[in-house]
């Protein structure tokens, strides 16, 4: 069938829902269309580590799949052209690559660990 490879979406969480439902959607068409969907990961919405197109943050999708060259193109096309999506990367898996773990979900600022101060005085 062909080698497996990841493609992680980042779409534009400023998209109409059934704008970036579609692109989902269209992916996953084209994939079972000659190839095959291992896994799928939809991780939300998440903060990036800098700004894409003056975005913060996007809405985060992994798609494992196996099929042949033609369909990375084919892929790569289409994510290229469509305005919801802000990123897009299919990278090519080595035979025994670890499974995707279940990312947990991001915590607020306001949950986020506040660093202790130390003993020592100031001054």
């Amino acid at each position: 069938m062909g080698a497996t490879y990841d493609l992680m979406l980042l779409l534009d969480t400023a998209a109409e829902d059934d704008q970036r439902q579609k692109v989902l959607s269209d992916v996953e068409a084209a994939i079972q269309g000659s190839g095959s969907i291992e896994s799928r990961h939809d991780w939300g919405a998440r903060t990036m580590a800098y700004e894409i197109r003056h975005k913060t943050d996007a809405d985060y999708h992994l798609f494992q799949f196996t099929g042949p060259r033609e369909l990375l193109e084919q892929l790569d096309r289409s994510l290229r052209i469509n305005d919801a999506v802000l990123r897009h990367r299919i990278i090519k898996l080595r035979p025994g690559t670890p499974p995707t773990p279940e990312l947990r979900p991001e915590r607020p600022p306001a949950e986020a660990p506040v660093a202790k101060a130390s003993g020592a005085p100031a001054g």
